[in-house]
């Protein structure tokens, strides 16, 4: 018999978790419990066969699942916990709600709770997020094995040992996505200022980047091995590539913006 998992909050991120779930195998729908207040979102989850209610109150009395997974706005975390601490301590508790600290829920589950903080990013949405975690004194190595066979349907799963590093993670990997997509913007631009049709030059960015990330996953080269491998002396590569890495600029603007975005992660933990 498979273990029974609770999804609060079906919105976009934790649609994308279900799908992996269930189109992996890992879990059956009727092992599933979704709870979403919004009928639009609730109805949507519903058609993917799972058990679905609009609130926590319809679950059954002899419940037992093995995980609770809170994929909500972070805002609305202190008023849903209670509803689910008679689950506590037997549930793993696993929280993608980004910035809040493991302390909140250890304020409305109990100090004996078991809590995964799990910051993923949006490639999550096709299986090729990088989700970390950060897990409290309370969670065992078979349900944290348990919870990372689940994270995995939706990509790659680190983890770090202090909780203050997830403030990092945010501000690499949670918000890269968006780097990303800035530069490839970036690079669609310079693309047409050098003379090419904007489709076509959003088409060549896009591939680029995705080709680029694509080899730098499958090869066993490091990224610098792979940059040297392209870059011919005094050839085109080389001349663009004295303009981004002169006087490190493009790695001291990187580090700017990662800093930049885990101070306000600071911030609104703090919040």
């Amino acid at each position: 018999m498979q273990d029974t998992v609770i999804l609060v909050g079906c919105g976009n991120m934790g649609y994308a978790m279900l799908k992996g779930w269930l189109e992996s195998g890992i879990l059956r729908s009727e092992n599933v419990h979704v709870i979403e207040p919004a009928e639009a979102l609730l109805e949507r989850a519903a058609g993917a066969g799972v058990n679905a209610y609009l609130n926590a109150q319809s679950l059954a009395a002899d419940l037992k699942p093995r995980m609770i997974v809170f994929a909500v706005k972070p805002q609305v975390m202190a008023d849903i916990l209670p509803t689910y601490q008679r689950f506590a301590p037997q549930t793993t508790f696993v929280s993608v709600a980004a910035g809040t600290p493991v302390s909140l829920f250890e304020q409305y589950l109990g100090k004996d709770a078991a809590i995964i903080r799990c910051m993923p990013n949006t490639p999550a949405a096709i299986g090729k997020g990088m989700l970390v975690t950060y897990k409290n004194a309370n969670v065992t190595e078979d349900n944290e094995a348990f919870v990372n066979s689940l994270l995995k349907t939706s990509g790659k799963v680190a983890s770090v040992d202090k909780e203050e590093l997830m403030d990092a993670v945010t501000a690499v990997s949670g918000s890269g996505p968006a780097y990303v997509f800035h530069f490839i913007e970036a690079l669609t631009d310079a693309g047409v200022t050098a003379g090419l049709p904007e489709e076509t030059a959003a088409l060549l960015a896009r591939q680029t980047v995705m080709g680029a990330g694509a080899l730098a996953a499958a090869s066993t080269d490091t990224p610098s091995t792979l940059r040297r491998q392209v870059t011919s002396p005094n050839g085109t590569t080389a001349a663009a590539l004295d303009v981004l890495m002169g006087d490190n600029r493009l790695k001291i603007l990187l580090e700017e913006a990662v800093e930049a975005a885990r101070n306000r992660s600071v911030e609104l933990g703090k919040a």
